[in-house]
């Protein structure tokens, strides 16, 4: 009884010996006896099937090593209102299978092969900030060679989301991130890597890029952190990929029909104040600009504040602020050619200061006075001419030439006071202008600068 149990237990043992040293081995060859000039026979490769629901390793201390690289082909969206960036990509993924080998020279010169992703073991990588359903098309195939390395190429539309900065839109630039990860293996069971280098990942996604439209690739940085969640750590490489947007579109369509209406409501101040014309032609423009801008909305981002529409408030608020000016003008205007007012003294002093004649123009001293009304008839002190004849006057001639001289008088203060105020109109309506056109520069510069900032 004692024998047969010894004899039981050394059975074992060397049964446990045994797996051990197949577990222990290098490779798992595949019998070369099912290839042939017109193909292989699955029942070579049924025994590596049958293992994909485990990770291919002859030791379960030792972790996988899988390599990246992707290349994007095609940016197809930008949402800026729900941050998100959609893109097409094709991930590669490569790494060792060590029961996945054969004798090229035994196997009638086979080095590769290709065979249905569904009956290999896959590493579980995906993208963290993809926000969408995977949309991989199905039955897709890797490449294995006779060393074990299989390669996997798969197409992805990624809806990843963004970090967007509209700030500077439509000069603005974006970068976007696809961080690779594995959803169960830690960094105890697999390790990530790089098949391709970065500028390698950038110029092949420069060259193969599908969409010439809104958005083009600027570069491809990356970062290898990890990633810790409680307990346990992963380990994940970070793409940043840099995207600039193409401002051509906004530029003709956004920014210069409102640099021509803000011109043209700038040159509607050489318009007459007088002829009454001005302040419908800048209604008109009002109401134009309102249409335009209501009809670019669709264009103009859904979420946030540009600064594009700070600047098309601004030359709104312009618009504004010169309607207000030539309603302003009118009513002086309306006011010297009614019922002027007696002008100030103070103001008076600074008219004629405003209008003195220049130490270089010695003819203007009379332009200033004529155009201030200030004639030797309407100056303080000045008669009219008596003629000097012999005849006297009879006295009810001289009660009624007296009455016409007032009224003349009177007549001559009130078209001086006019043309006090219509002078006065004019200068103001000079300085506003030239006021209009520093606030105007000032803030279009301003806006320039902060875009190319």
């Amino acid at each position: 009884m004692e024998g047969g149990w010894f004899l039981m237990r050394g059975c074992f043992l060397c049964l446990i010996i045994s797996l051990l040293l197949q577990g222990e081995g290098d490779t798992f060859t595949i019998n070369c006896s099912g290839f042939d000039q017109h193909g292989v026979d699955p029942v070579a490769f049924q025994a590596v099937f049958d293992r994909k629901a485990f990770r291919p390793v002859i030791n379960y201390s030792i972790p996988t090593h899988v390599n990246i690289s992707f290349t994007l082909s095609a940016i197809l969206e930008v949402d800026a209102q729900l941050q998100l960036l959609t893109s097409f990509l094709w991930m590669d993924l490569m790494w060792d299978n060590p029961f996945i080998t054969w004798n090229p020279e035994e196997c009638v010169g086979i080095n590769k092969l290709t065979i249905s992703a569904e009956n290999l073991w896959l590493p579980d990588i995906f993208i963290v900030e993809s926000m969408d359903v995977n949309e991989t098309p199905p039955h897709l195939t890797a490449y294995v060679s006779s060393e074990g390395r299989i390669k996997f190429d798969k197409p992805m539309r990624v809806t990843s989301i963004c970090n967007l900065d509209i700030f500077y839109f439509p000069f603005d630039q974006q970068n976007c991130t696809f961080t690779f990860s594995s959803f169960l293996y830690t960094v105890d069971s697999m390790l990530l890597g790089m098949d391709k280098e970065v500028w390698e990942i950038t110029n092949t996604s420069r060259n193969i890029i599908q969409t010439q439209g809104e958005w083009e690739l600027l570069g491809i940085n990356k970062a290898t952190p990890k990633m810790s969640v409680g307990s346990n750590l992963y380990d994940q490489i970070m793409f940043y990929v840099a995207i600039r947007r193409r401002p051509s579109l906004y530029v003709i369509n956004l920014l210069v029909p409102s640099g021509f209406l803000v011109a043209i409501d700038a040159l509607s101040f050489y318009l007459p104040a007088e002829s009454g014309n001005r302040a419908p032609f800048k209604i008109t423009l009002l109401l134009g600009y309102n249409v335009f801008l209501l009809m670019m909305n669709d264009l103009l981002p859904a979420s946030g504040t540009p600064l594009i529409s700070v600047y098309f408030a601004l030359c709104l608020s312009l618009m504004v602020i010169s309607l207000l000016e030539t309603i302003f003008i009118t009513y002086l205007l309306h006011m010297a050619t009614s019922e002027p007012p007696p002008m100030p003294q103070w103001l008076h002093s600074l008219l004629l200061h405003c209008t003195s004649p220049r130490k270089c123009c010695p003819t203007a001293a009379q332009k200033g006075n004529k155009d201030l009304g200030l004639t030797p008839t309407h100056l303080p002190g000045m008669k009219e001419p008596v003629e000097l004849v012999g005849k006297m006057p009879h006295p009810g001639k001289a009660e009624l030439n007296g009455s016409a001289r007032a009224q003349q008088e009177y007549k001559a203060r009130k078209q001086h006071m006019v043309d006090l105020w219509v002078e006065f109109s004019h200068m103001m309506d000079t300085l506003l202008f030239h006021l209009y056109l520093l606030f105007m520069a000032t803030s279009i510069i301003t806006v320039i600068v902060l875009w190319n900032t």
